[in-house]
């Protein structure tokens, strides 16, 4: 039998350590600087989509066996309040087709463009990061399915965010709450445009250079504006929690809540907005044309104008 070596003499612990400090730079500056590294991290993310189904499947398992093993008293109330919720949701989309009829009627009358449909697809939570200084997020679509780089993702209460990488079976999705993460908005009250950004908290999110004469209040509900052509008009972004007004300050300090369940939504949409340039500009900025186009109309049938904002105020 050969005399084991009582001393390794394999490279030190400092020089391993240097080693592997100067192959993360490299990784790192070679990420930065040029742009095929895409496609090896959307190949790697393919390569790992398996794993990260079956990480999915012990809480799929679970949610089954709670299911299997509840009791016969807790389906019954359950489906009664399933009932209670269909028959709310049916007479609140009874109102919705009287009101989308009577939308369709008021846009002929003005002239104004019709909106179009915006096809969706649906998706699933896979895993988030577990990066406390990131708010990101893997779904179980990929751009085999249509996904994109910069599509839209929304759940049953607003947006989510928006796909910032694609691989061939899932997409990673930048959250609204990320610190890095922002889009301009429209106060839905009065059509006042600001810029939304996220404050690294699921909770808020700071509204920016809102001047401290601005008309917004508490209670305020912030939608996409349109601008810009990344997210399609009219969808729920926040709502104002707090607006502090700082004597001697040109700005106010705004901050709004997400209207999403970032954290604890499960199933999302991923939107398929029209180009820009295939739109009728007033379906993305119609407040200024719909005003004149009220004026218009008032004045053919003989109406009172609406009074402008300078008359208003």
């Amino acid at each position: 039998m050969p005399i084991k070596p009582l001393f390794s003499h394999g490279p030190l612990p400092g020089y391993r350590l240097f080693f592997c400090v100067v192959a993360a730079s490299a990784l790192m500056f070679v990420d930065h600087r040029f742009t095929r590294m895409e496609d090896l991290r959307a190949q790697m993310t393919t390569i790992v989509a398996p794993i990260q189904w079956a990480v999915s499947v012990p809480s799929d398992l679970l949610n089954w066996g709670a299911l299997a093993l509840s009791d016969q008293q807790a389906l019954v109330d359950e489906n009664r309040r399933l009932r209670e919720q269909i028959l709310t949701l049916s007479h609140r989309g009874q109102r919705l087709a009287n009101l989308t009829a009577e939308n369709a009627e008021l846009r002929q009358l003005l002239g104004a463009a019709e909106r179009r449909d915006i096809p969706y697809m649906t998706a699933e939570l896979l895993s988030l990061d577990n990066d406390p200084f990131s708010h990101q997020m893997v779904v179980d679509r990929g751009h085999r399915n249509g996904a994109y780089v910069g599509q839209p993702v929304i759940d049953a209460s607003g947006l989510v965010g928006q796909v910032t990488a694609v691989s061939a079976y899932s997409s990673r999705v930048l959250l609204l709450a990320d610190a890095s993460h922002a889009l301009p908005v429209q106060v839905n009250r009065n059509g006042l445009r600001f810029i939304v950004q996220g404050t690294g908290r699921y909770g808020s999110v700071n509204v920016l250079h809102v001047p401290d004469t601005a008309d917004i209040r508490e209670g305020d509900l912030l939608t996409t504006s349109g601008l810009a052509g990344r997210f399609p008009p009219g969808y729920p972004v926040a709502r104002v929690t707090e607006v502090y007004h700082d004597p001697g300050q040109p700005f106010a300090r705004v901050v709004a809540e997400p209207s999403a369940q970032l954290q604890r939504s499960r199933h999302f949409l991923l939107l398929f907005p029209p180009p820009r340039e295939e739109l009728d500009p007033s379906i993305w900025d119609e407040s200024m044309e719909i005003s004149a186009d009220a004026l218009h109309a008032a004045q053919r049938l003989g109406q009172p104008a609406p009074p402008s904002e300078e008359e208003a105020r």
